[in-house]
């Protein structure tokens, strides 16, 4: 069975075809739709080995998400590829109704309509992204899979808001995301031989967005994300969570139209691009930092310190932790900011060992220090993979 994934996000469209084979799924084909909306886009496409398939069209025409998914639908039914038998994509809200990864069906997509109220930022692209998908090819099953299913597991008194009831009952609530990184993230963790599976764990999920997610047995108990992927840490280009009455405060001075321009600002323009003045990017800000940039210091202590309280809080929680997991592209690839959200916890029983931290992998590693009480892991997030093994079971089931 060969699955294409489609990770579609605001402005990029990320792809993946993998061949499912018994118990076995593995990536053949991997590519990315880069600038859509801009002035140009950008075009990646390759084999799992690396080898380059984009035929020299590293820039392209994306105005729209439709235009990039034309593009992606042509390399991926390249000569001599293989044909695709279902079709996965990463939703972020399911809204209040969808509580499960599952088939695409026409009351499936009324009900993601409806849920743009929740997530208009992101799922409107993908909604159509999806429609368009499904015209071009009417004759195999797809499938929706969300960043919240993982996140089913949190017990009432961590998804609720202290709001009127008449709020709740439409919906709104703490729903968590990044729950398809989490679930691949200890999905490895269970298949690697050398690690004990930690019983209590957080997940620092580091990327452009941030969530840290607290896990017990696999389960997750509590995450920093909320109703929509702009609440909780401080990340790229969203402030993480904040005081209603600023919010009030800022919808009070914002001119125009208020609520779309306060909704662009709080996640396009917040964050460590605003308290940096930088693009968004963990890494010139720390090369800006390290020369003396008062602000890009600034900004990179907002960070680590809000995932530092996220952290301790999630271990008071747990009482007590086993294993601390950094993932994305943050988490995966600077060790500077894993050092820095765990300085000081020795108490706690987390240190790091600054070798091994400093060291590269694309694999799963242990960065913790010989005599920490608490593992500390790197583990790349496999969000595609994840949702290619819930197409397969999916459509096994089917049958």
């Amino acid at each position: 069975m060969h699955i294409l994934v489609i990770n579609s996000g605001s402005s990029s469209i990320k792809f993946s075809l993998f061949e499912a084979g018994g118990d076995e799924v593995r990536s053949l084909f991997e590519g990315e739709v880069t600038g859509i909306g801009g002035a140009q886009g950008g075009f990646k496409f390759r084999d799992a080995g690396g080898l380059d398939l984009s035929g020299g069209r590293s820039e392209v025409e994306a105005k729209t998400p439709v235009q990039a998914i034309g593009l992606v639908v042509g390399a991926v039914s390249g000569e001599g590829l293989p044909r695709v038998d279902a079709v996965g994509y990463r939703v972020v809200h399911p809204g209040a109704k969808l509580d499960r990864h599952q088939r695409i069906t026409d009351e499936v997509l009324k009900d993601l309509e409806e849920a743009v109220v929740f997530a208009p930022l992101h799922d409107p692209a993908v909604i159509e992204v999806i429609k368009d998908m499904m015209a071009k090819f009417p004759s195999v099953p797809h499938y929706a899979c969300f960043d919240t299913v993982f996140h089913q597991t949190m017990p009432e008194e961590a998804t609720t808001y202290p709001i009127p009831m008449e709020y709740r009952e439409r919906g709104v609530r703490r729903y968590g995301f990044h729950g398809l990184s989490c679930e691949s993230i200890v999905r490895s963790l269970r298949a690697e031989k050398t690690i004990s599976f930690p019983k209590r764990m957080v997940i620092a999920h580091l990327g452009s967005g941030c969530s840290v997610t607290a896990v017990v047995d696999g389960c997750s108990i509590d995450t920093t994300m909320g109703l929509t992927p702009t609440g909780g840490v401080v990340m790229g280009t969203r402030p993480g969570d904040l005081d209603p009455g600023l919010v009030l405060y800022l919808l009070r001075e914002t001119k125009g139209n208020q609520v779309g321009a306060l909704e662009k600002m709080l996640n396009h323009d917040a964050g460590m691009v605003a308290l940096s003045g930088m693009p968004n990017d963990m890494k010139a800000v720390r090369e800006a930092a390290a020369k003396g940039d008062a602000r890009a210091r600034l900004a990179t202590e907002i960070f680590t310190r809000s995932v530092k309280k996220a952290l301790g809080g999630f271990i008071a929680l747990m009482g007590g932790i086993d294993g601390v997991v950094f993932a994305g592209g943050i988490g995966e690839h600077d060790a500077r900011s894993r050092e820095e959200i765990v300085a000081g916890m020795q108490g706690l029983g987390i240190s790091i060992n600054s070798e091994l931290n400093e060291g590269r992998s694309d694999a799963v590693r242990v960065v913790s220090a010989s005599d920490s009480l608490t593992a500390v892991i790197v583990v790349p997030t496999k969000e595609d993979w994840m949702i290619a093994i819930h197409v397969r079971e999916l459509a096994g089931s089917a049958n």
